[in-house]
């Protein structure tokens, strides 16, 4: 029987993860974590294998939660079992330690085939996030010269007014053109921006 532990702020997906997963007989639920602080109390507690981990957390980040528990129990698998299905979240997750992406909707047989997987050291992707990952393969983003001289702008750490100056054009024109350039490449804030420009080495 696998060891996990589910880490998720809201008891009752919480608690429907632990009767699927116990009814499964591949599987054995040994705790559960509403906040990260609980979570690493029951790591220091517990044996365990394989990690349910949401992203949404009362008092931090998922992800910079993942990446903390595979520097102190490299050894633990960590499977992301979140809403969140942005390419930029997903891709931050996987570089973060994660062994394995879920999303909430998917079918009950890939959560615990996803613990499965995880567990043997290999990756997994939930059906709906292998396509995600193929069209963003097939389809790679295109910036146009100007989106292009924004993107280094603001890389460069400098502020709508000040792009608008160098760029020679107004205050909201940037404002659009900077969400404009979000939409494009479907993140919600400058630091993921930025970091999905570097990624991609645009």
């Amino acid at each position: 029987m696998i060891k996990v532990l589910i880490v998720d702020d809201h008891k009752v997906v919480a608690e429907g993860f632990e009767r699927l997963i116990n009814e499964s007989n591949k599987a054995q639920v040994v705790g559960k974590a509403y906040s990260a602080a609980d979570c690493m109390d029951l790591l220091a507690k517990q044996q365990i294998e394989v990690l349910l981990l949401d992203i949404s957390l009362p008092d931090g980040n998922g992800i910079d939660l993942c990446k903390n528990i595979k520097a102190i129990y490299p050894e633990i698998k960590i499977l992301m079992v979140t809403s969140y299905s942005e390419m930029s979240t997903i891709m931050w997750a996987l570089e973060n330690g994660a062994s394995g992406y879920i999303l909430k909707n998917s079918m009950a047989e890939e959560i615990i085939e996803g613990i499965c997987t995880v567990a043997k050291g290999e990756q997994f992707l939930c059906n709906e996030v292998n396509i995600l990952m193929r069209k963003q393969e097939k389809h790679p983003v295109r910036l146009t010269r100007r989106e292009e001289e924004l993107l280094r702008l603001i890389i460069g750490g400098y502020s709508n007014s000040e792009i608008a100056d160098k760029m020679f054009l107004g205050y909201h024109t940037i404002k659009g053109y900077r969400k404009n350039l979000m939409l494009k490449l479907n993140v919600h804030n400058t630091a993921q921006l930025i970091k999905v420009a570097l990624e991609k080495n645009i």
